[in-house]
């Protein structure tokens, strides 16, 4: 889900001890045949990714809200290209930071646990994707723009007010994307599919607000 609320470097460095205690455990056990970043090192392939997509999905949101609000204007074509560059920068460096390093350690460690590719595991995946990612992300997210923006005071009534249905509205989406990520993607490609993922889904919100 587009998104996950903690520096994925921590969780690598705790796991270094664990991994190498437990490597003979986790060598029969994972039979996924994906490579994982369990070395303790940054996920940068997957942070460069998550950056680059959100900032794709961000021009192409700015670039379409600002046809659509100007497009019957003389000055559309002038308008169609005053990109907020802050905006950019706040929703890359997001993907890059936190999404990208945090998503892939949460893939790799519900592989750990449930490694089998069986329709059990698939199922509790997907459960857990929706119940414990899908929060997360969007905590961090609404706290990630508000604090840029400077409206940090008002981030609890958008906690109130806003998770919640935006959590349950993004299930009819994110159920079938998870359930997809999980059976057929490998690992080291589950945070680029799932970013793409992101740009549809915000092309879904931005037409349901307009037609609200």
């Amino acid at each position: 889900m587009g998104t996950l609320g903690w520096d994925g470097a921590w969780f690598y460095k705790q796991r270094l001890g664990f991994d190498r205690k437990s490597s003979k455990r986790r060598a029969g056990k994972n039979s996924s045949g994906s490579t994982s970043s369990s070395s303790g090192r940054f996920p940068f392939k997957q942070a460069m990714v998550a950056g680059s997509l959100a900032l794709t999905g961000d021009t192409i949101a700015q670039l379409r809200g600002r046809w659509n609000q100007h497009k019957n204007s003389d000055a559309w074509e002038r308008e169609l290209w005053n990109h907020d560059w802050v905006r950019a920068l706040r929703m890359a460096s997001y993907g890059f930071l936190l999404y990208g390093p945090g998503s892939q350690a949460w893939y790799e460690l519900l592989d750990w646990y449930f490694p089998a590719k069986t329709m059990r595991n698939l199922s509790i995946k997907i459960v857990l994707n929706q119940l414990v990612l899908g929060p997360c992300v969007i905590l961090v997210i609404f706290a990630w723009n508000s604090i840029w923006q400077g409206q940090a005071r008002e981030l609890p009534s958008m906690y109130r007010n806003k998770a919640l249905p935006t959590l349950v509205d993004g299930w009819k989406f994110w159920i079938p994307a998870s359930a997809l990520n999980f059976s057929v993607v490998p690992l080291d490609a589950r945070v680029g599919f799932m970013s793409c993922c992101s740009i549809f889904w915000n092309f879904y919100l931005s037409n349901a607000m307009g037609k609200r």
